[in-house]
């Protein structure tokens, strides 16, 4: 019941576009009350419907003890980024270009991140990575084995086509997804593995494809994925 109560707390500034001081008030839990549930699940959704997915202003927070690596996590709360440059819901973004050669981002839908203060972005990153579902994520699920740095990047971007939707380098690749050139930094290996079997365990309908990958691919992919940090060249 407390981590119940304590998740619902969770309302701090994720997705407004003003910077917040929650420390400043002697008040964290009392910011992110009033800021983050408008935009972000942080409590598993009663509705998996479709049009739910469609109208969510953000990704989904319940879960995200088992995402995202801490360190990260309050790093960027203090200095975000932008990770999805498309936002949450390509479809409502991107129009095509004059040239219709290619989609373009309509950028002036998209709301800025507001910054969290070095106080008030250990607050919320506390609260978040007590976030974590029972049996989402196996533990040790990645195997951390050697992998051949050009197989897997050209498992990667030809023969699974993961950049379609995704950018292994800023400025390539697709939009529709969260881009991946800092996913070693942001995503627990473990997580990536797990969502990389089966997406819609974590978001029904998210359409990100169930790839049906064998266990030797999806290893090699994770081990990839965790190589690509920011400021390295792949």
């Amino acid at each position: 019941m407390r981590t119940k109560k304590i998740a619902l707390l969770l309302a701090g500034a994720l997705l407004g576009g003003v910077a917040l001081t929650a420390a400043a008030n002697g008040s964290g839990q009392d910011i992110l009350k009033q800021q983050c549930i408008a935009c972000h699940a942080v409590v598993k959704p009663e509705k998996t419907t479709l049009d739910r997915l469609w109208e969510r202003k953000g990704p989904d927070l319940h879960y995200a003890g088992d995402k995202f690596n801490r360190e990260w996590l309050e790093a960027w709360l203090q200095n975000p980024s932008t990770l999805r440059p498309a936002g949450v819901m390509y479809a409502k973004t991107a129009k095509p270009a004059a040239d219709k050669s290619a989609d373009q981002i309509d950028a002036i839908q998209l709301a800025p991140h507001p910054k969290l203060s070095k106080e008030d972005a250990a607050v919320v990153t506390d609260s978040l990575m007590a976030l974590k579902v029972d049996g989402l994520v196996q533990k040790g699920g990645f195997k951390n084995e050697p992998v051949n740095a050009s197989f897997a990047s050209m498992l990667f971007s030809k023969l699974r086509g993961c950049t379609s939707c995704h950018a292994a380098k800023p400025g390539t690749g697709g939009q529709s997804g969260p881009e991946l050139y800092s996913a070693g930094d942001r995503l627990q290996p473990d997580f990536v593995a797990a969502f990389i079997k089966d997406p819609q365990k974590f978001t029904p309908h998210v359409w990100m494809p169930k790839l049906d990958l064998n266990e030797a691919d999806v290893q090699k992919l994770t081990g990839y994925i965790a190589t690509m940090k920011a400021g390295e060249k792949k």
